[in-house]
């Protein structure tokens, strides 16, 4: 295993990464190719063709020094994307991205039939799909590559399938009375076959490399956190926000709000993923530079404004609200002290979703970590240590193509997963909260939890353990 390579690759929203990595966590190549995507009000839509192209070009970018045999490899997609495709696994229908909300009808029919799903979710989207595209089999992002990787037919993960309605407890499908064809399901990190020899020339893989059963984005940085011990949690700040843990029993939700995905060893990663985060800086400051915002917003604390920084509308946790908006409490006194309210609405919103865990008894006694795009800001994340009142490890690559060189070698090799990504994680800071900045954030992330109340979109009693835990949080500092 010393001298082997394991590839993780990830397809994004904005690009397909990939990543070569070695047991111990060196990067032996790295490559990229961008994406593009269709936008318009609660549409979000890819191309599925545009993902092979990407993946060959990621992919042969990673591997052009090969210095070690490729042993195998995963892919992760984004959780909830969904496309038809026909009997030869080609797509039928563009496919629907992670976010798109056109679903609602098919949604709110099935939340009436008693299945506690968002319109962004995966099956209300399939619903969708079938009513507007006719029929196809439902495929998951990742199961566009692997079908063309290994040649054949392959299963999903449970992971990606959690999203369409899969009872991973239950390990089966729900009984839909006219939905599209459902997909056979494995667990991630089970072989779903090997690199054949077109695959292999498109993108410089090696004929014959096993190919894994992946998970979505979320669990894969997650993974890439080594945060995989019960109690553990990983922060992914990216476009939006997602936070992941573990769990030894599922962390039971009735709204639907926290879903629990199913570790490769039966264990249980409990998490949400919400629609505030980094989105919001590139939409309102196209072209800033973030280092230098961040050095003005650090001027700014607290900021003269209290965000709620939606990246679109409808929003999935901490709380479910498909009618809430962005919101902007105050005037900002200028462009710096407005990216400093957005830095700081994010971290609240981070917050209020360890608040919610909280609220649910998820574990949250072990170490946090930050990972995504916006990991690679010291002074956010400095931020959001100082807000959350709590230390946060960093480590060196932030990146979910990592997570599947990890679960790529696990679905080889038989070691544990945990085992694996401690080896494989490094980390590169530890960010510990500043005592004197503890209870500056106290009176505004308190306002921020009143006017979600007052809106209707947190309920009253997850906003009182709101007030509970800051107040408990403010007596100690």
């Amino acid at each position: 295993m010393e001298q082997e390579a394991w590839l993780g690759i990830d397809l994004g929203t904005q690009s397909v990464r990939a990543l070569l990595v070695r047991a111990d966590g060196t990067v032996l190549g790295s490559g990229s190719a961008p994406l593009r995507g269709r936008r318009d009000g609660v549409r979000h839509e890819q191309d599925p063709g545009e993902w092979w192209t990407a993946v060959c070009t990621a992919s042969r970018m990673a591997l052009r020094e090969r210095p070690a045999r490729v042993a195998g490899l995963a892919v992760c997609g984004t959780s909830g994307t969904v496309l038809l495709t026909d009997g030869g696994w080609r797509p039928v229908s563009p496919a629907l991205m992670y976010d798109d909300g056109r679903a609602w009808a098919e949604g709110e029919r099935l939340r009436v039939a008693g299945l506690a799903v968002p319109n962004t979710w995966g099956l209300p989207k399939a619903l969708w799909l079938r009513r507007v595209h006719g029929p196809g089999r439902i495929t998951h992002q990742p199961d566009v590559i692997t079908a063309r990787l290994t040649g054949g037919p392959v299963p999903t993960d449970s992971s990606h399938a959690l999203k369409t309605g899969y009872d991973v407890a239950g390990e089966a499908w729900p009984r839909l009375p006219a939905g599209p064809e459902l997909p056979d399901v494995v667990r991630p990190g089970t072989r779903l076959g090997e690199v054949r020899a077109s695959a292999a020339e498109a993108t410089g893989l090696p004929v014959g490399t096993p190919v894994i059963a992946g998970m979505t984005d979320g669990c894969a940085a997650q993974i890439a956190s080594g945060a995989l011990r019960a109690g553990s949690w990983n922060s992914v700040l990216g476009t939006t926000l997602v936070l992941k843990g573990a769990s030894p029993a599922p962390v039971h939700d009735p709204t639907g709000v926290a879903y629990n995905h199913r570790a490769p060893d039966g264990s249980w990663l409990p998490g949400g993923a919400s629609g505030v985060g980094a989105g919001v800086l590139t939409a309102a400051f196209a072209g800033a530079d973030p280092a230098a915002m961040d050095q003005r917003a650090a001027r700014h604390e607290p900021a003269g404004a209290i965000a709620y920084p939606l990246v679109s509308p409808g929003e999935r946790f901490p709380f479910l609200a498909p009618g809430a908006t962005a919101l902007l409490l105050g005037e900002p006194t200028g462009e710096a002290d407005l990216w400093a309210a957005l830095l700081q609405g994010v971290a609240f919103t981070e917050r209020l979703c360890l608040d919610y865990l909280d609220h649910l008894g998820a574990p949250l006694d072990g170490p946090l970590t930050f990972t995504g795009g916006a990991a690679r800001s010291p002074y956010w994340n400095q931020l959001r240590a100082d807000v959350l009142g709590r230390a946060a490890r960093v480590p060196e690559q932030t990146e979910p193509a990592l997570g599947m060189a990890a679960l790529a070698a696990h679905g080889v090799t038989g070691v544990p997963l945990p085992d694996i990504a401690e080896r494989m994680v490094r980390v590169r800071t530890v960010v510990a909260p500043r005592p004197d900045r503890r209870g500056r954030f106290a009176e505004p992330y308190a306002r921020l939890v009143d006017e979600l109340t007052t809106r209707g979109w947190l309920p009253p009693p997850v906003a009182a353990h709101a007030h509970a835990r800051l107040g408990r949080d403010t007596a100690d500092s």
